[in-house]
């Protein structure tokens, strides 16, 4: 077995899943983004999908979820999505087939995005499959958020569509601003 405290792996991973709330114990994923990357940023790779649910399941946790409710036209495009979209196995399966392309023997890719830790929660709970391939570290752009705008005033102007994979472009714009930043 690996010492993976001495791993530095090799590619990213970048996520975003859209889910029906933030509690990975009873919500429900119901889009994913992920790009795969080198550590220049360079992309390798990328999926796209909805996550295939049940209707009246998702409807009532969007509708228990005071930001869904807010955002009515967000929600019925992610219902339908979700709706028109394969079971969350079969996109599992599709998600890890994507990390399998990228990865040889027992080597691990690093999750990388915003607030990452919410999705880490989902993708364990419900992606099991997904999360083995998972270095147990992980790459928070939202971390360097924090210290950029405290420490420097500094802020990454952001669209916020809440859609998936624009939130992943985003993210790796954000953090080569702040690397850019850094290096400047």
């Amino acid at each position: 077995m690996t010492d993976l405290k001495k791993v530095t792996p090799t590619k990213l991973l970048w996520i975003d899943l859209e889910m029906t709330g933030l509690n990975p114990q009873k919500d429900r994923i119901v889009e994913v983004a992920a790009i795969v990357t080198d550590w220049d940023f360079n992309e390798l790779d990328r999926f796209e999908s909805g996550v295939g649910q049940n209707e009246q399941e998702i409807k009532g946790l969007f509708a228990a979820n005071p930001w869904a409710s807010a955002r009515p036209e967000s929600t019925k495009e992610l219902i339908d999505l979700s709706l028109a979209s394969q079971p969350e196995k079969e996109i599992e399966a599709k998600v890890r087939a994507l990390m399998d392309e990228h990865l040889s023997g027992d080597e691990v890719m690093l999750l990388a995005g915003n607030s990452i830790h919410q999705d880490r929660a989902f993708i364990r709970h419900w992606w099991p499959l997904v999360n083995e391939r998972l270095h147990y570290r992980m790459l928070d752009v939202s971390a360097w958020k924090v210290v950029m705008q405290a420490k420097y005033g500094l802020e990454f102007p952001k669209k916020e569509t809440h859609r998936a994979l624009d939130d992943i472009l985003e993210s790796i714009d954000e953090l080569k601003f702040y690397l850019g930043k850094v290096n400047g």
